[in-house]
């Protein structure tokens, strides 16, 4: 049952052109080309980027934290509470005014206190500044050394400046070394953060987050698969152009820098926006969704990768509209502050 379902998952119509398929790329005359088990490798190495975060939150991002400012939240521990504990872990962590009522009964607390217990276990659970100061000094520095490996890989390679030329030749595309390594690091590392979800902060896209990450491994190991090599790395790039400002926001936001935040997260809006929201959708997808019709009829795997960079767009949307909704703010209260001081200054050169 299982090797008749491989057979249908991998029968070639589903995966090329009409004409094309598994043979055209088999390894012949010293050319070589990627192949489905390839992929394995992601995983050791998804491995190593654990084992390597924890040596690098501990050995650089802590002392980092402790040179900038960043301190370890001290909070209180409530005292143990077998009745209390069992609700807050098993039904909710806010109960309502019914529920604390009959908690008071239970416990012979008064309401007071038992409001209190569950507000100083809520804030127990809460991750320190120091945790969310080594979780994105972690993931800027994997996001900026990935972008500029990435930029080394591709700036000599003509479809960097011609998107046209990714389907030059289209499957028989040779891998190069650079490539390999490209798509194994950024495969494996967003293998890594998808095992160390549960661990990790949880934010509120905690759930676009989840998507973003399986989407962005099922778009990396479909392009392999199928020698969609170049418009993968091309994609990669995009996305690895901005995130590492973000990042950085993050860890000056968590040292309380907050003007550099500020700044360096306008930085990353405007990075974002013309890499996401102009160059991915009209540019890259323009160029994965038109232009091979022109080559050859629509297949499956035409639309099932379109479809993976269209969930993406939407995501790009998602969180495009939250970090306008940020900037605006920010500037706003700029105004507003330089507003308030030109006033102090005018009343005070008045007086005198």
């Amino acid at each position: 049952m299982l090797s008749g379902l491989s057979e249908w998952f991998w029968q070639e119509r589903l995966w090329f052109p009409e004409g094309l398929g598994w043979a055209d790329l088999e390894d012949r005359d010293g050319r070589v080309y990627a192949k489905a088990h390839d992929l394995w490798v992601a995983l050791p190495i998804a491995l190593v980027f654990l084992i390597v975060r924890q040596i690098f939150e501990r050995t650089v991002a802590t002392p980092l934290a402790s040179l900038l400012g960043v301190k370890e939240t001290v909070r209180l521990k409530v005292p143990h509470n077998s009745t209390l504990e069992s609700y807050y872990c098993n039904i909710t962590k806010s109960p309502t005014q019914t529920s604390i009522a009959s908690l008071c009964k239970q416990t012979g607390y008064s309401e007071r206190q038992v409001q209190r217990w569950f507000r100083r276990r809520r804030n127990q659970d809460r991750p320190s500044l120091l945790k969310k100061f080594r979780e994105a000094s972690w993931r800027f520095t994997f996001y900026l050394l990935a972008f500029i490996a990435g930029l080394a890989a591709l700036i000599d390679k003509p479809w960097l400046y011609d998107l046209k030329e990714m389907w030059q030749g289209f499957p028989v595309l040779t891998l190069l070394p650079s490539q390999y390594w490209y798509y194994m690091i950024e495969l494996g590392f967003y293998s890594s953060l998808l095992f160390s979800v549960a661990s990790d902060v949880k934010r509120k896209d905690f759930k676009e987050q989840i998507v973003h990450h399986v989407a962005t491994i099922l778009l990396i190991s479909f392009s392999w698969c199928v020698n969609y090599i170049r418009a993968g790395t091309l994609i990669m790039l995009v996305h690895d152009s901005s995130d590492y400002f973000l990042e950085s926001a993050k860890m000056f936001n968590y040292a309380g820098w907050r003007n550099a935040c500020n700044y360096i997260f306008i930085v990353f809006a405007a990075i974002f926006i013309i890499t996401r929201l102009v160059i991915f959708p009209f540019w890259i997808i323009y160029c994965t969704w038109v232009y091979p019709v022109t080559i050859y009829e629509p297949f499956f795997g035409y639309y099932f990768f379109n479809g993976l960079l269209m969930t993406l767009q939407c995501l790009h949307i998602f969180w495009a509209v939250l970090i306008i909704r940020i900037a605006i703010r920010f500037l706003t209260n700029n105004v507003t502050l330089v507003k308030r001081q030109t006033k102090m200054q005018k009343k005070y050169t008045f007086e005198i």
